[in-house]
């Protein structure tokens, strides 16, 4: 019995090769397409979590309800009402969340994301949220614009979108 070469000697493609690299593409779109987004129990960007003026946003709601995250043990607290100082605020960068306390027992929380280039806030400060990228500061009472980056015009200077949050005993919530 003799046995015939199966590929091209020549290096060309055989049909062979063809039809297995095709299997193998076809293989791999199936398994793309079982891998997408898992909004029941994979994790999720921090823009895809109730955050108002998430990337691609700047400036408003990126669809989401900014409701609470859930677990089957209750919500998800943001932060404790002692990490947030009066007439301070801190920062959650996964979040993408400011929570401030302009005066005692007020708290108030804003998206991260600068509303002139989408850049995430990166301190807070003598009673302003700052962003390094182009120097605008907002208010910790409302968002609010105290300094713009110098090139915008007063038609451009959008406020930090508000988060509704909420205090349950010594934890701050998403509300």
């Amino acid at each position: 019995m003799t046995t015939e070469p199966t590929g091209d000697l020549n290096g060309g493609t055989t049909r062979r090769t063809l039809f297995l690299g095709a299997g193998a593409v076809g293989i791999g779109a199936v398994l793309a397409a079982c891998g997408g987004d898992d909004p029941g129990g994979g994790t999720l960007p921090a823009g895809n979590r109730g955050n108002p003026g998430g990337a691609g946003d700047p400036g408003g709601s990126n669809g989401d309800d900014g409701g609470a995250e859930q677990t089957p043990e209750g919500p998800v607290p943001l932060a404790a009402v002692d990490d947030v100082e009066v007439g301070g605020g801190i920062i959650l960068p996964t979040e993408n969340v400011v929570i401030t306390q302009p005066t005692e027992g007020e708290f108030k929380a804003f998206s991260a994301t600068c509303t002139h280039q989408g850049c995430q806030v990166s301190t807070v400060a003598n009673g302003t949220i700052n962003c390094f990228c182009h120097g605008s500061q907002y208010s910790i009472e409302d968002g609010s614009v105290v300094r713009s980056a110098p090139e915008l015009t007063p038609q451009t200077q959008n406020p930090l979108s508000e988060i509704a949050v909420e205090v349950d005993g010594d934890m701050i919530f998403r509300a």
